[in-house]
């Protein structure tokens, strides 16, 4: 009998604390990336669609947007961290460092830096701290999340329970502004909207009204379009209700999207705080989102930075967010916190 050339993914029991994942398969990214991305989300800050807008901001041409960043790093990851996973539960410490061009070749290592077993002992949780590298081996991006995975075997035994103590919010101090953004010459009317970082105030709350219904097609083209291979996201046997689970990446592209309406100047992604997958998301519900803004600074001369509380909801007023038991609303799918660079 030959042997078995197929991998069937890792479990609970198959990481290590302290383990180093140099994830396969390279990626060059173009500008087919910013189309699809484009069509498949109503995304048009910008600074990541037009090049002469860019160049107006000190950068040679237009960016991929940051989340094209994000979910290709993110999707390289899959296979070695959460192929076999029951949730992708949350986001810490992320801190985008570099743009990345049309061209650009991404890779993607990950450290296991926590494990914990769950009561059940069926599954357990594991956090990593993943990097995105570029073809120079620069870094362009790095954050911890955490994810439920199943466990292969119930009876093996569970690794000393290690969470990470991580930072509650990456420090303004600490965001990256691309080499050469320059705001001077920035131009409203072209970019959409005439607000500022001193037109934003603590504790505003942003409506940013429209809703998007999701749909099975252009969520399964987007999974794929960034090699993620989660099999809750495909093979609806995976779950006992028999729904495929949306990808969360999915939902937080989208209500950035959405957020266009009311922070059309916040252009650059510079930082993950926070981020929870607070309920799953299936095809047919029809995602709305708003903003609180947190906190503000000024980075760099004429750059602020706004600390942003971006919720995606299946309907619900703008601020209802956990009920009086602290747990999240049946109907709130997203609660992200990040900061992103404006005009200041």
């Amino acid at each position: 009998m030959s042997e078995t050339k197929t991998n069937p993914g890792r479990f609970f029991e198959d990481y290590r604390l302290g383990e180093v994942i140099e994830h396969a398969v390279p990626r060059t990214v173009s500008g087919g990336e910013r189309a699809l991305y484009h069509a498949l989300y109503p995304a048009r800050h910008a600074l990541h669609s037009s090049d002469e807008f860019a160049r107006a901001c000190g950068l040679k041409a237009s960016p991929l947007d940051d989340l094209v960043t994000f979910h290709t790093v993110f999707g390289k990851t899959v296979p070695d961290v959460s192929l076999n996973a029951v949730a992708n539960l949350g986001y810490a410490e992320g801190r985008f460092l570099r743009p990345v061009w049309p061209g650009d070749t991404l890779r993607a290592r990950s450290e296991v830096i926590g494990l914990r077993q769950n009561s059940n002992g069926k599954s357990g949780i594991v956090w990593v701290r993943t990097e995105g590298l570029n073809q120079h081996g620069e870094p362009v991006l790095s954050y911890v999340r955490w994810v439920m995975v199943r466990k292969g075997d119930i009876d093996a035994p569970a690794p000393d329970a290690s969470a990470p103590g991580l930072s509650p919010a990456v420090a303004a101090t600490d965001l990256v502004v691309p080499e050469g953004l320059d705001f001077t010459n920035y131009d409203y009317i072209l970019a959409g909207q005439p607000h500022r970082l001193g037109d934003y105030s603590v504790g505003e709350i942003v409506d940013h009204v429209d809703g998007v219904t999701i749909e099975e097609a252009e969520h399964m083209l987007a999974t794929r379009l960034w090699q993620n291979t989660a099999k809750v996201h495909f093979d609806a046997s995976q779950r006992e209700d028999g729904k495929r689970l949306i990808y969360g990446g999915h939902v937080i592209s989208l209500a950035r999207a959405l957020s266009f309406n009311g922070l059309a100047n916040a252009q650059v992604i510079a930082g993950i705080n926070a981020g929870a997958h607070a309920n799953p998301c299936f095809a047919g519900d029809t995602v709305r989102a708003w903003s609180e803004v947190l906190d503000t600074a000024e980075p760099a001369p004429g750059i602020g930075a706004l600390r942003l509380r971006l919720v995606a909801a299946k309907g619900g007023a703008a601020g209802e967010l956990k009920g009086p038991d602290g747990k999240y609303l049946p109907h709130v799918l997203l609660d992200l916190d990040y900061w992103a660079l404006i005009p200041s």
